[in-house]
Parts: structure tokens; C-alpha cells; sequence
């Protein structure tokens, strides 16, 4: 092989390098992958300022009770202490909320959760902030912590705006029907945490003009800034949000107990503060996954062809509404399933209770409801005699047919399509019976189980969810692109939590401008809103304003060389940096049609309207729809109840596969957290108290963990309304899994299995 002598690099390297393929549909690496790996990423928790303070926050350790007195002054006088803040000291509004003001900033009268903030501490040292916080003194009358959300509707208010945050009274169809087969449930889904890899972190440093400026990892930047000026008693424009790195999200990602005392402190003492929350402030302060009682009754006819489907669906919203109204909406259009039901009946309810705080968690009000739903069909099919991927096949929905809202479906739904997928591919080994291979035992290696003890199940789910916000959200994201020397920049607000929005907007770029170089801006409130991450929103709406702006630079770009031609800018194309004419009379690079000059161009992409359910539970409330099918394959030692799943082999829908390497991560990540919710991860709260709230006492799923993931077909029916016609990645089988793995155990043990996570009597065979 040949080198160049200059570089030192092989020839055919170099040539190679040149021509990698980029663009849209490539496995482009992650743009921060390099970062990451040599540990330059910058996250929040390593910032650092000149004249840095250190901040604390004081947490209430009751689920409820009266402040009779709060006293600062013995805390005030420790060396080292420059401010503690308390509700006395929020000059703006004393309440907020994602969702809804409902929440102080620091409780005054009275505290409605574990670790609910009371003041805020800035020292010179991050111990001495922690022991100030700690030596405030707080005088408490305890009191009977509400922690049962069937008892919310007829106990004493714990919120001024009382205990239920909504109801949502569906009904779809003929209310009398009946079906000849009639199956009956309650379900209970347990509280999962999204336990993010790094803590909550953060920087605060005060502005020359009395404002100040917030250095977080969040997720929605612009509405933290909205939020944090309005306690601050300062306009928007005083208040600037600088996104640093993400470590991972699949909630909501700050703490806002933590977020906005930062600010406070700051513009009190004039110096920036920090605050990086310890394990245990994590699972204090932000939110969990709502835990849901759920009560079915599905009614068939002899064949197994639903007719009706009644639920009743309670979710446990804790002190605050936060995002609960999205989430019941959610579980109340999709109680059903990606199933034709003709007719349904459906209530649901979301209720303040003294337990820890729910809100966004990924896959939010779609996984309560898939658990139970497919539990039904289990039950179905074993009163019919049927194969339980049978009963679903007699059911499954398509394009075309309509919700329980009244939404028509008129995405792609090849919903029958991904379930013969899972169906047909080949089933796993069986494990040998033999020492060398002992650890394939439920378990783990040296484990109690007994190799005779061992029975095998197989189960399958179907799962749905929706993309953007939904009930009239309006869904706006703006993004500018600038080209300039060969090199693009693409500035957008949307943020990077591990989605991979960054690589999408350089391959969208790289697609259009044929541009290798492609950067993408680091994130602040000084560029127009793109709103939150979360439903793949991004994927549609902020990646859908990077190719408009990009298209408007490739036609300033074209149109001189059109003109100077005499042809439209449609008969040039762009391929690896060079602008070609469709007869070959043109033929140059981009590098020089430039010629020097910058451009750019500015867009927004918005989809159509959606609209709030109405008192029926009716209306278009949803812009796209997801599907997914997962089969489970598990072993069971049927006399002690460990379970060890083998294999998830999943088909999704995707609409469009526009990075191959990053799609299958992301769905095989989104399996890995459904097995958390389907076997280990309930963040207990007796009384309201989170016990054991670390990662010890809360049990991840590890690699040691995972099973085998076999992605057996991702369905490419393009979405024509959405940007690139792609759909969302990881909401699906987050949703989907967790109801698989219960059905498997099923399967295995033939218990009913109606606890998320199972717990181990569950899934002890029945003498």
C-alpha cells in the first residue's frame, strides 16, 4: 500500500475518508461520540466559575406535614455561609410548573412530599452548604400521609385545587354491547425512576443588568428560562438557560427544586453558585414514572373478535399535576391497544396523593395500559382456546380504522405485519442441562435454581405510542443553517439527550448541501424555541426545520448557476460536494459556486393542529402514531419465581431508517429499560418515603442482564405527513416490552402475572 509522504496516511485511506458515504440513511457516528470517550464532554457537573459558591438544598423528610416554624439563623452564622433563601425570598411568583403553577418553590405552610425543598443554602464549600441546609431548624406537625389513590376522591384536599387533576370519561360505541367471551383484570404498575447515568447539575452566574444566566442540562431550555424568569420576578430576556451536556434523558430531565433556588442564590450573592445533587437528591427531587391501578373487562364473540372493552384507569400523580393530564390522556386513547374495538368504555382519573412526584418518563401513560391490555388478551386466548399471538391477529388494527377517540388512523399501522414478524422468527435454543452451562439458569451463576425446576415461556406484546405533543400542543421548532467556506453550521435549540439529534441535523445537511463539514451549534435561550425533547418531537419537527432551511440555502446556492444556464434549480442536483445539470453541460463543486460568499436561511416547521379530547373522550388529539411488536422468550424456575428472559426479538415500525447503527440502539435501549419496569425497577414508598433511594436499593437492569436482542424487521412504510417520512425509535419498545416479558412469564408459570415489576411469587407455579 502506498502512502502519502505528507501525511503520513495510506493513500487509499485517505481516498477512502473522502469518499465515506454521509447523508441521510448512513450510520453516521454519534457527533459527540469522540467527546464522550476521551472525557472533554463538558456536563454540567463539571462546570466551574471564578468565586464559585457551593449550594444545598434543605428536603422536607416527611410525605406530609404542617411548618409550624422555619429558623435560619443558627445555619446563617456558620463559617463559610454566604445565603439561604428561603419562600420569603422568591420575589416572583411562589408557585410553578411544566404543566400548571401548582408547585412552591419552597414549601411555607405545609409539605406535600418527601424531599419537597424548604430553603436553599450558598457556601464556600459543598460540605459546609450540606451541613448549613441540614442545620436549619424546622418545626413540623406531621400528618396522615394520603399515599392511596383510591382513597384521593373522598379525602380531606391536599391541594387547594383538591386531589383530582382530571377525569376522562371515553366512550366510543354502543355503551349496552356485549360480547359472548367475557375476561376480567386489575392490574397494578409500579413506580419506575428514569435514573439518569448523571445526577441533576448546575451553574448560576449572576448578570451585570440584575439577571442571570443558568448552565443546565436541560431538556426544554426555553421553558426552564419562562419558568425560572417568573419566580425571579425578571422578564425573559434577563434570564439565559446554556444547555450543557446531557447525560442521557428519557424524562424530563431537571429538577426544577434544584433549578430555580440556583438563580436566587446567585443574584443574592452576587457570585455564581453551584449545585450537583447527590444520589439520594436525585430520587427526591425529579420525577417518576406514575404508578397506575388499572381494572379491566374485555368481552368477544366466540372467534375472539373484541366488542367491547371497559377499564378503569387511576394514576397516581403524587403532590404535583406536572405533566399527569398529557400522561391520563395518553393511557385513556390507547387503553385498547393497536386493536379494532368497536366498542369501549373508559374512565380515567389522575389524583394528588403525599407520594413522591410523577411526571414525563418516557413512554409515559402507554405503558400502564399495555401491561394490562395484552394481560387481557393472554387471558382471551387461554378462555378460547386460541393461541394468544392468535386472539391478537383476530384484532389488530390498520390503516384506516378508528381509535375509541374517533381518531382515524391514517398513518401507516402495519400492525398485523410486525406481529407475524416476531411470530415467525426461529425460536432460541433450548439451555443444556449441564454444569458448563448453569448459568443460563434463572438466577445467574451459582444461583438456587434447580435445572428440573426450569420451564420455558414464550409471550408476546403490542404496543402503541404517539409522536409530538398532543391535545392542540402547538408543535413549532426553528432552525437556521449558514454555510460559509465549505463549512455548514446548523442552529437549533433542539436539544441533545442521547437521541441523536445533533448526527440527524449534520446527515440532513450533508443530504442536501452535500457538505461534508457540519456543525452544530451548542444550545441557549438566545435562539428562537424547538421546544421540548420528548416524543421524538425533534425527529419531526426540528429536524423537518433543519431540511427547509437547508433546501432555502441550496436554492440560493443553485439559483445563479440555473440562471447563468438558463435551466431550474430542479434539473441541478448536489452529489459528494459537486453540483451537476441533468444533461452534464454543468458540472462544478460547491466549493466554488460559494465563491467565497456566506448563506443561510432561517425555517420553521410546524404539523397540523391536533385538538383536546372532549367530555366523551373524542377528538383528533394525536399528529402520528407508533407501533411495535416484541416476542419474549423467558425461563422461569417455576418453584422459587426467578426469571431470566432469554431473548427479545422485536419488529417495529419506523417509517424511515435514516441512521442504521443509531435506530437499533435506540431500540435495543428502549428494551432494556422495558425489562427495568418488567422485572426489577420499583422505587418503593411506604408512607410516602422513598426507601433505599440510591442505586443499590433501586435495582437497574446491567449488562449481565440483558438478553439477547434480535431486531427481526423494521417496517419502512413512510409516514408522508412527517419530515422524511420517519417515525420515533424508542418510545415503542419501552412501552412494548414490559407486557411481552409478563406474558411470557404467564406462559411459563400459568400464573396471571398482574404486577409490573413481577415480583417472584407471582411467578411460582400454582401446586
Amino acid at each position: 500500500m502506498s502512502h502519502d509522504t505528507a501525511t503520513g496516511i495510506p493513500a487509499q485511506a485517505e481516498s477512502e475518508a473522502e469518499s465515506a458515504p454521509h447523508g441521510l440513511g448512513v450510520s453516521l457516528p454519534l457527533a459527540e461520540a469522540r467527546a464522550k470517550t476521551e472525557g472533554t464532554f463538558p456536563y454540567a457537573a463539571d462546570l466551574w466559575a471564578e468565586g464559585l459558591l457551593w449550594a444545598a438544598v434543605l428536603r422536607s423528610p416527611h410525605a406530609h406535614a404542617r411548618v409550624v416554624s422555619l429558623d435560619t439563623r443558627q445555619a446563617a452564622r456558620m463559617p463559610g455561609v454566604h445565603a439561604i433563601v428561603t419562600h420569603e425570598d422568591v420575589p416572583g411568583e411562589k408557585l410553578h410548573g411544566r404543566y400548571g403553577a401548582d408547585r412552591p418553590v419552597f414549601a411555607s405552610e405545609v409539605v406535600r412530599h418527601h424531599g419537597e425543598p424548604l430553603a436553599a443554602v450558598a457556601a464556600d464549600h459543598p460540605d459546609t452548604a450540606r451541613m448549613a441546609a441540614a442545620a436549619i431548624m424546622v418545626e413540623y406537625e406531621v400528618l396522615p400521609a394520603q399515599t392511596d389513590p383510591e382513597e384521593a376522591f373522598t379525602a380531606e384536599p391536599l391541594h387547594p385545587d383538591g386531589n383530582v387533576v382530571r377525569h376522562i370519561p371515553l366512550r366510543h360505541g354502543d355503551q349496552e354491547a356485549t360480547g359472548e367471551t367475557v375476561v376480567e383484570g386489575v392490574y397494578r404498575i409500579g413506580r419506575q425512576d428514569p435514573a439518569p447515568v448523571g445526577a441533576e447539575a448546575g451553574l448560576a452566574v449572576p448578570r451585570p443588568d440584575g439577571g442571570v444566566e443558568l448552565y443546565v442540562a436541560s431538556t426544554d431550555p426555553h421553558a426552564d428560562r419562562d419558568r425560572a424568569a417568573a419566580v425571579y420576578g425578571l422578564d425573559p430576556e434577563r434570564v439565559k438557560v446554556v444547555v450543557t451536556g446531557v447525560p442521557g434523558a428519557t424524562a424530563d430531565r431537571e429538577d426544577p427544586g434544584f433549578l430555580l433556588p440556583l438563580g436566587l442564590l446567585a443574584m443574592r450573592t452576587g457570585c455564581p453558585v453551584k449545585l450537583a445533587a447527590t444520589r439520594e437528591e436525585s430520587f427526591l427531587g425529579h420525577a417518576h414514572r406514575h404508578p397506575t391501578l388499572l381494572r379491566y373487562r374485555h368481552h368477544a364473540d366466540a372467534e375472539g373478535k373484541l366488542v367491547r372493552v371497559e377499564a378503569q384507569i387511576l394514576m397516581d400523580c403524587g403532590a404535583y399535576t406536572d405533566s399527569s393530564r398529557e400522561s391520563l390522556a395518553a393511557a385513556v386513547a390507547f387503553a385498547c391497544g393497536p386493536y379494532v374495538v368497536p366498542h369501549a368504555t373508559i374512565d380515567g382519573w389522575a389524583v394528588r396523593t403525599n407520594n413522591p412526584p410523577a411526571g414525563h418518563v418516557r413512554g409515559e401513560g402507554a405503558l400502564q395500559v399495555c401491561a394490562a391490555y395484552e394481560a387481557q388478551m393472554d387471558k382471551l386466548a387461554k378462555k378460547l382456546g386460541l393461541e394468544p399471538a392468535e386472539v391478537r391477529a383476530r384484532n389488530v388494527l390498520a390503516t384506516g380504522d378508528v381509535l375509541p377517540t374517533g381518531q382515524t388512523v391514517t398513518c401507516p399501522a402495519p400492525v398485523a405485519e410486525l406481529l407475524q414478524a416476531v411470530q415467525d422468527f426461529p425460536l432460541p435454543a433450548l439451555p443444556k442441562d449441564t454444569p458448563e452451562e448453569e448459568w443460563l439458569l434463572p438466577g445467574g451463576p451459582e444461583g438456587a435454581g434447580e435445572p428440573g425446576a426450569v420451564r420455558r415461556g414464550v409471550g408476546y406484546g403490542l404496543g402503541m405510542v404517539h409522536m409530538l405533543g398532543a391535545e392542540g400542543a402547538d408543535e413549532v421548532s426553528t432552525a437556521t443553517v449558514r454555510v460559509q467556506d465549505g463549512r455548514a453550521t446548523v442552529i437549533c435549540a433542539a436539544v441533545e439527550t442521547g437521541q441523536g439529534f445533533t448526527t440527524l441535523a449534520r446527515q440532513i445537511v450533508q443530504e442536501i448541501l452535500g457538505i461534508d463539514e457540519v456543525d452544530v451549534a451548542p444550545v441557549d435561550t438566545d435562539q428562537p424555541p424547538a421546544g421540548p425533547s420528548c416524543h421524538s418531537r425533534h425527529t419531526w419537527v426540528s429536524a423537518g426545520a433543519v431540511e427547509r432551511a437547508a433546501k432555502m440555502v441550496r436554492t440560493q446556492l443553485l439559483q445563479p448557476l440555473a440562471h447563468q444556464f438558463g435551466m431550474s434549480t430542479e434539473l441541478l442536483q448536489i452529489t459528494d460536494g459537486k453540483i451537476t445539470s441533468y444533461d452534464g453541460v454543468l458540472s462544478t463543486t460547491v466549493t466554488e459556486a460559494m465563491d467565497g460568499k456566506e448563506l443561510w436561511a432561517t425555517a420553521q416547521c410546524r404539523p397540523h393542529p391536533t385538538e383536546p379530547l372532549d367530555g366523551a373522550g373524542q377528538g383528533d388529539a394525536f399528529v402520528g402514531l407508533v407501533f411495535c411488536a416484541v416476542r419474549a422468550v423467558v425461563d422461569v424456575d417455576v418453584e422459587i419465581g426467578s426469571v431470566r428472559v432469554v431473548e427479545l426479538a422485536v419488529a417495529q415500525d419506523v417509517g424511515r431508517v435514516l441512521n442504521p447503527a443509531q435506530i437499533s440502539a435506540r431500540i435495543e435501549a428502549g428494551l432494556i429499560q422495558g425489562l427495568g419496569a418488567a422485572l426489577t425497577e420499583n422505587l418503593r414508598a411506604p408512607q410516602g418515603v422513598l426507601r433505599h433511594p440510591d442505586l443499590t436499593g433501586y435495582a437497574l437492569p446491567t449488562a449481565l442482564d440483558a438478553p439477547d436482542v434480535r431486531i427481526v424487521r423494521l417496517v419502512e412504510e413512510r409516514d408522508v405527513v412527517a419530515p422524511f417520512g420517519a417515525k420515533a425509535a424508542s418510545a415503542a419498545p419501552v412501552v412494548t416490552a414490559p407486557a411481552a416479558v409478563a406474558s411470557a412469564v404467564r406462559a411459563a408459570s400459568g400464573r396471571p402475572v398482574n404486577r409490573l415489576p413481577i415480583r417472584p411469587q407471582a411467578a411460582v407455579a400454582q401446586s
